[in-house]
């Protein structure tokens, strides 16, 4: 990644945020807070990741609503930036505050003793951790032989 995508980056989450909070007018869209933007090295995509607040289908219907209204997000980027294209943009959900919210509550309920309670999993769940497997030990180094083994030591080539 360059540092011009980078600067372009930022400049498509803050504007793209601005657009979201002030502009869209679409009673779907619930509270939404634009987490990054990753654009192609040609500009030709950008895929924006959203945090979304509210019950999954909530979350559903606001994300259907931001697909819609990505048009004109786009065009209002193109009356506002000085960009010689303007990317294609992809909406994508980022889940990871409710991960993060999850694995905070699983170590507070360990650490309180209390039994977890299993919740409906998110699409992408954390792995299980495996109890006391033990260490392989790294493999031995492989030996040289012939000149790699002279050139490895510091002799004769």
């Amino acid at each position: 990644m360059t540092a011009r995508t980078v600067r372009i980056d930022q400049l498509l989450r803050q504007e793209i945020g601005a657009i979201l909070a002030k502009d869209l007018q679409d009673p779907r869209i619930g509270f939404v807070t634009v987490t990054d933007v990753e654009t192609a090295p040609d500009l030709s995509t950008a895929r924006i990741w959203v945090s979304v607040i509210g019950q999954p289908a909530e979350r559903d219907m606001t994300m259907k609503a931001l697909q819609h209204a990505m048009p004109f997000v786009r065009r209002e980027l193109g009356a506002r930036l000085t960009l010689r294209r303007i990317p294609e943009l992809q909406v994508r959900l980022d889940d990871t505050l409710q991960r993060g919210t999850r694995v905070l509550q699983i170590l507070a309920e360990l650490e309180a003793g209390e039994a977890i309670i299993d919740e409906p999993a998110v699409a992408e769940s954390l792995p299980t951790p495996l109890p006391h497997l033990p260490i392989p030990d790294p493999p031995a180094p492989r030996r040289r032989k012939g000149k790699a083994a002279a050139r490895a030591r510091g002799g004769r080539r």
